[in-house]
């Protein structure tokens, strides 16, 4: 189904696996633009937007800024220690608010008990992809709580002991919120595509 179809096919909550969870236009429209303004100013200097380089050599196409702590391959920093060495922005109380209510709404209650304070925004150009990997720098084994603004893309989810197969392939469009956590925290995921000029024409985005 294309995503302009879908006011026309109303998209059901999903599990994909257990604790994985998909749950498609949670944020509304005015909430996705409040989220969208806070990751504007956050992209900008000093420690903003950025783009990742890896210990072999290469760049990953999916640009970073992060709150809270400063993710680099592949340990966490207190400034930006891959970028232009400033102290990292805070972590706002109402983000991490945020993703306590995500994960109530995906998990239940029960599984809402971590206190958030790291936040990494990645940003996808249409020709932007994010290989599979694992969530494993963390101090913290809280669920993982994804938002998605702009265009939609294919988000690869996987298992727990390899990048291959067996996986599974979920659209994510503007206000989706993907959660997974407990025996699916340390599954394989990634972005194979993004599909250009979907973004929801209210954000404003190009």
């Amino acid at each position: 189904m294309p995503p302009s179809d879908a006011e026309l096919f109303p998209r059901d909550r999903m599990e994909i696996a257990p604790g994985a969870v998909h749950v498609p236009d949670w944020l509304d429209a005015e909430e996705q633009w409040r989220l969208l303004e806070a990751c504007r100013e956050w992209a900008r200097p000093p420690a903003g937007l950025r783009t990742v380089r890896t210990p072999g050599g290469g760049t990953m196409t999916a640009r970073q800024v992060c709150l809270g702590r400063h993710w680099y391959p592949y340990a966490y920093a207190r400034t930006a220690v891959d970028g232009d060495g400033a102290p990292v922005k805070p972590f706002p109380d109402w983000l991490g608010e945020l993703g306590g209510r995500a994960v109530a709404d995906a998990l239940g209650p029960e599984a809402a008990t971590a206190a958030y304070d790291i936040a990494l925004i990645n940003f996808y150009d249409g020709d932007a992809r994010m290989g599979m990997h694992r969530d494993g720098e963390e101090q913290s084994d809280a669920p993982v709580v994804s938002l998605s603004l702009g265009d939609t893309c294919v988000f690869r989810f996987g298992n727990t002991r390899t990048r291959a197969r067996p996986y599974t392939d979920v659209e994510l469009r503007s206000g989706d919120l993907f959660v997974f956590g407990g025996a699916a925290r340390q599954a394989y995921h990634g972005v194979p595509r993004v599909h250009a000029g979907t973004a929801p024409p209210g954000l404003g985005l190009t």
